[in-house]
């Protein structure tokens, strides 16, 4: 395969994903340093990186969105990705994957981050992406590279294919060998690396471990297993074009050694992805794209920027964009373009068009959301990517500190669903409050500072309200009555009401059985809804449920009676009755499923049982080895951080869903200090 030919593949674009602080925005700034991109490679620490430039990322030295660049490499055009390694914002990864052509995996010999590094080949895996695996940190390496390459591969249901084995110097790296191209390099810092002649043995390594190499690459290819059979060397070009056929079929997963702090491995990098990463027609042939000539687009991702109004990052999978173009979307909204901008960290590049492979920001598509897709032609295109955001686990009710910014707060937190559907917003239909849910601690306290930062909200945050109510023990009998005289018509409301509670789940029932008309028929209707007053706050300060209220009897004044009056009778009745029938508090109780790595299970198991949890079993995770699955009962108020302990007893890897199960009966001390706390709260 010819080393220095154009690739006819058009511009490219390459996720940059991995665990957390595995090192993707050092290797991007290492990738633009070494294309030319910019002078030298910033640092996360020192806030100079063009990746995780935000506020936000800047001040928690972290990946919290996904940031682009794009470069030259040998005439050919890059876009990369950075997606944020920590599982809170995973959604911006999984909704930019879709649109790149190949994956640049950054991970380390670090047992750790193996179930994170599963989560996210599994993504990959499951979309058909091609992946090469990037070990990084190589000169921290302690141990020998077969048992780093064996500890990785439970995370890949693919073969992990060695491209490169170092070179040591005692116990330090300071060199590799490439076992496609049969060439020995030698570090050079922030320089290209220098080719050494191989000898002794380092050439005895390389023969073994490409040996290995060709092996794998035999068991999907037929000719090249007899060539090893026969002892026949192949043609280097045949290896070459093996390792991007089956890198393009996903059968397996290439290897390639690096320090991105030290820009060594990266020029191999670019090598491969140069020649064996596929370019956009075969991503919109995996997208299953029409073909067409008018302009195709893919948007991923969605930016309200504080000046500069809103972007819509795409991929155009096919066709030409002219800006100033109209454009119709698979959401049948459509939307005039108003400035297409190069993807270059500051979105501040205008452009007059874009060509198939290209990687843009769109200006002013209001009516256009993230997952999007967009066509020039006349009739909205059917939508290629369906990305649904996981269920969110963590909430927090939020107002505006200032009352006067209420509307401004709305409107912020749609534009933050906007830019991040992971966020979910629900009005608590009790409290009035907004109910912000997002993916963990982490994802929350940045959408706070973002509403702060770039809205200019400040708001007051606190735990979301429990949906506790109660209910009834005991059945009474009584009398409700309304009487009162100041000049003219007075009011008068007499009602008889039987209380009786009802199975667990029966919600609230209303009956009558009024003779000789006590009650006129024209009042029944208000008798009803005094009593649901009565039951909206019970004695012991919450809704009231399944109770069942009976109409018996009254009494009425042909001139004071009204609507008004009955209904007061009827509240009265119940606030004098329902402390009479023994209430009870009652909590929601939830169906808990969380996913772990088997080896966080027996730690799971204890926090839960701390938590009130009620453990129903565990069994594996249907198709994810390492990992269990257990299931358990939770009240809703033991759930509300369980996320924070659960990350943290599984390296950031673990998860949960929820769903609401029953109402459970709350009763002594626990009950006593929930009611004195809603008390203290009101």
């Amino acid at each position: 395969m010819g080393q220095d030919v154009r690739s006819p593949r058009g511009p490219r674009c390459i996720a940059l994903v991995g665990p957390f602080q595995s090192g993707k925005t050092t290797l991007l700034e290492a990738i633009l340093a070494r294309t030319g991109a910019i002078k030298s490679a910033g640092s996360v620490d020192a806030g100079t990186s063009v990746g995780d430039a935000s506020p936000e990322a800047r001040n928690h030295k972290m990946g919290v969105g996904l940031s682009a660049a794009t470069t030259t490499f040998m005439g050919d055009s890059y876009t990369f990705i950075d997606c944020p390694g920590s599982v809170e914002f995973a959604h911006d990864m999984r909704a930019a994957l879709p649109a790149v052509d190949a994956a640049v995996v950054v991970c380390e010999a670090d047992e750790k981050k193996l179930p994170q590094l599963q989560i996210i080949l599994r993504e990959l895996e499951d979309l058909g992406i091609p992946r090469f695996l990037f070990l990084n940190k190589i000169d921290r390496a302690n141990k020998r590279i077969r048992e780093t390459l064996a500890t990785l591969q439970p995370a890949s249901r693919v073969p992990l294919v060695l491209r490169q084995i170092p070179i040591w110097n005692g116990e330090l790296i300071e060199g590799f060998v490439d076992l496609a191209l049969e060439r020995a390099f030698v570090y050079r810092e922030h320089k290209p690396s220098e080719v050494i002649a191989l000898e002794g043995g380092d050439l005895d390594r390389e023969k073994e471990a490409r040996f290995s190499m060709l092996e794998k690459l035999a068991d999907h290819d037929d000719a090249l297993m007899e060539q090893l059979l026969e002892d026949i060397q192949p043609p280097r070009d045949a290896v070459f074009d093996d390792l991007a056929r089956e890198l393009r079929e996903g059968l397996i997963c290439p290897v390639l050694l690096g320090a991105a702090s030290r820009e060594n491995g990266v020029l191999r990098l670019m090598k491969a992805l140069r020649h064996e990463s596929p370019g956009v027609v075969e991503t919109a042939k995996r997208l299953g794209a029409p073909s067409q000539k008018e302009a195709l687009a893919y948007v991923f991702k969605t930016l309200h920027l504080q000046h500069g109004g809103k972007l819509s990052m795409v991929r155009l999978l096919a066709g030409h964009l002219d800006d100033g173009a109209t454009l119709q979307s698979s959401s049948g909204e459509a939307g005039r373009v108003s400035g297409i901008l190069a993807v270059n960290g500051a979105y501040d590049t205008k452009r007059p068009s874009a060509e198939a492979g290209d990687t843009v920001a769109l200006g002013k598509l209001d009516a256009i959301k993230t997952g999007d897709t967009l066509s020039g032609g006349k009739t909205a295109p059917p939508a290629l990517v369906q990305v649904t955001p996981v269920p969110p686990v963590l909430a927090m009710s939020v107002s505006a500190a200032d009352r006067k910014d209420d509307v401004k707060l709305g409107q912020a937190l749609l534009r933050l669903n906007e830019e991040d559907p992971s966020l979910t917003m629900i009005q608590n239909q009790r409290t009035h409050d907004i109910v912000l849910w997002g993916q963990g601690e982490m994802h929350l306290r940045v959408a706070i500072e973002r509403l702060r930062d770039r809205f200019g909200v400040n708001i007051k945050s606190q735990p979301p309200a429990i949906g506790y109510q109660e209910t009834i023990r005991k059945s009474i009998t009584q009398r409700g009555r309304h009487k009162k005289q100041s000049g003219g018509h007075g009011q008068f409301g007499d009602v008889v009401l039987e209380i009786k509670p009802l199975p667990r789940g029966s919600g609230f029932q209303f009956q009558e059985t009024v003779v000789g008309g006590a009650v006129p028929k024209n009042y029944i209707g208000a008798v009803e809804e005094g009593v649901v007053d009565g039951l909206a706050k019970g004695p012991l300060g919450f809704p009231v449920v399944d109770v069942q209220v009976t109409l018996t009897d009254g009494s009425y004044h042909s001139v004071d009676s009204s609507d008004l009056a009955f209904r007061t009778a009827a509240r009265i009745g119940m606030s004098e009755g329902l402390p009479q029938c023994q209430p009870v508090l009652l909590e929601p109780i939830h169906m808990v499923e969380i996913v772990c790595p088997t080896e966080a299970t027996a730690k799971i198991n204890a926090i839960l049982s701390a938590r009130r949890g009620q453990i129903l079993g565990f069994d594996t995770r249907e198709g994810w080895p390492g990992w269990d699955c257990v299931r358990a009962t939770m009240p809703e108020a033991e759930i509300g951080d369980l996320i924070v302990e659960l990350r943290s007893a599984t390296a950031g890897a673990g998860g949960f869903t929820r769903q609401f199960d029953r109402m459970a009966e709350v009763t002594g001390r626990a009950a006593d200090q929930i009611i004195a706390a809603h008390r203290v709260a009101a």
